[in-house]
């Protein structure tokens, strides 16, 4: 499916707002999409088209899996990066090419009032460098009219790569990719092995994904919009503020520069922007590492769902839902998950009659079957998020899990009520 295709979709499925004035890239698209919080299309944002939102909630994402939001763990969980990728000669993305760079042609956005500049939010960076090759979702802050910082998170793939270029004065390249199927979007911010993302892209929507090849090399999938460049090895400019997930500004670092060389594009292309703290934020960083906690809690007891909540910033939070088997079970999930996802805060263990996608069953839970003396796990002093406001200088915090299960074998002190039909 093409990202233009997908936005038809939602079109016709009734879920798409279209935004038929003249708005400014400067706060006021950002602020619609936040108001509107659906999937919306501008269709002129400085006269340009763009659209926010798209992948705005699961129901989103599960109709572009066709499946049922309460089946995306399942699925997300049983696919293999073993999809098959092929190199075409040409794409559609090479409607128009131009050689003269001007970033500030695209509408590319400034979202809040302490925004260090106007950032790409949903741009793919595609590198390679020595036969190792990845695709990964980072923000890129304009600072020139050929000109982005972009942040490069250690030790991820993009900044080993950078690193390793830079160590022999290389320059990395690299092309960012905005606008391609929505699948690929996704797979870009999922844990696979390295340079696999495509292939997995693949696999999750069953057929082939293509690629043609760039000038300086870098394969990329067809899409609206590509910038093609190059990330110097020794160039740094300051990058943010920026909002992250949490909806608090991340400080300003030294990051390192990307020069654009090339931009090539459909006609009439659609820009797509990530509000940042926004739903599709939200869901872009959380649900792929759903599928990673569920492998790890399926290792030490019977897991039926996870969820990283939204209040948790869908990041910091996880609800795990397991069919508890023996008594200790609950307090082994809550080591797994955090195993599985470092930046973990909190985590919360229910039983499957909780409905782990409402607020008010899982607060119901810990009401009912949490004895903080007992059912809570204190791990002082670990690794957490770098995102998390109330975290230490060195990245260290305290994390805390909730054992929310039923006694075993005092199960009918906690039988639900129920009414006969």
């Amino acid at each position: 499916m093409s990202f233009r295709s997908f936005v038809d979709k939602l079109k016709n499925d009734g879920k798409l707002v279209e935004i038929t004035y003249s708005v400014s890239r400067n706060f006021e698209a950002p602020r619609i999409a936040r108001d509107t919080g659906s999937p919306v299309l501008f269709h002129d944002v400085d006269g340009s088209k763009a659209v926010m939102n798209l992948l705005g909630s699961r129901d989103e994402l599960a109709s572009l899996f066709g499946i049922s939001k309460d089946s995306i763990i399942q699925k997300l969980s049983n696919i293999k990066p073993d999809g098959e990728v092929i190199v075409v000669n040409n794409s559609p993305t090479k409607e128009i090419v131009e050689e003269e760079v001007d970033l500030t042609k695209l509408p590319i956005m400034t979202h809040f009032e302490r925004d260090g500049g106007t950032y790409i939010t949903a741009g793919v960076v595609v590198s390679e460098y020595e036969d190792t090759t990845n695709a990964s979702i980072h923000r890129l802050m304009v600072i020139g009219k050929n000109k982005l910082a972009a942040r490069l998170v250690p030790p991820r793939h993009t900044y080993l790569l950078h690193k390793k270029a830079s160590e022999k004065d290389k320059r990395l390249p690299v092309a960012i990719v905005i606008g391609a199927d929505p699948v690929i979007g996704f797979a870009s911010t999922t844990r696979v092995p390295t340079g696999k993302e495509f292939e997995y892209a693949a696999a999750l929507r069953g057929n082939a994904v293509e690629l043609f090849e760039c000038d300086n090399g870098i394969k990329v999938p067809h899409s609206e919009i590509v910038l093609e460049g190059y990330i110097e090895p020794d160039e740094k400019a300051d990058e943010g503020p920026f909002v992250d997930i949490t909806g608090t500004y991340d400080h300003v670092r030294p990051e390192p520069v990307i020069t654009i060389t090339k931009i090539m594009h459909r006609k009439n292309p659609l820009y797509h922007g990530i509000l940042p703290a926004g739903p599709e934020h939200l869901l872009m960083m959380g649900i792929p590492y759903e599928p990673k906690i569920y492998s790890a809690v399926g290792e030490v007891t019977t897991v039926k769902n996870v969820v990283l909540t939204e209040g948790g910033c869908c990041y910091l939070h996880a609800v795990v839902q397991i069919e508890k088997q023996t008594e200790g079970d609950g307090k082994n999930a809550i080591m797994a998950a955090f195993a599985a996802h470092t930046s973990l805060k909190h985590v919360v263990v229910v039983d499957d009659d909780i409905n782990i996608f409402d607020s008010d069953d899982i607060e119901f839970a810990i009401a009912t079957r949490v004895k903080g003396d007992s059912d809570t796990l204190i791990v002082p002093n670990v690794r957490g998020s770098s995102l998390d406001p109330r975290g230490k200088s060195d990245g260290t915090t305290t994390k805390i899990g909730l054992d929310a299960t039923k006694v075993l074998k005092e199960s009918e002190k906690f039988e639900r009520a129920s009414i006969p039909e």
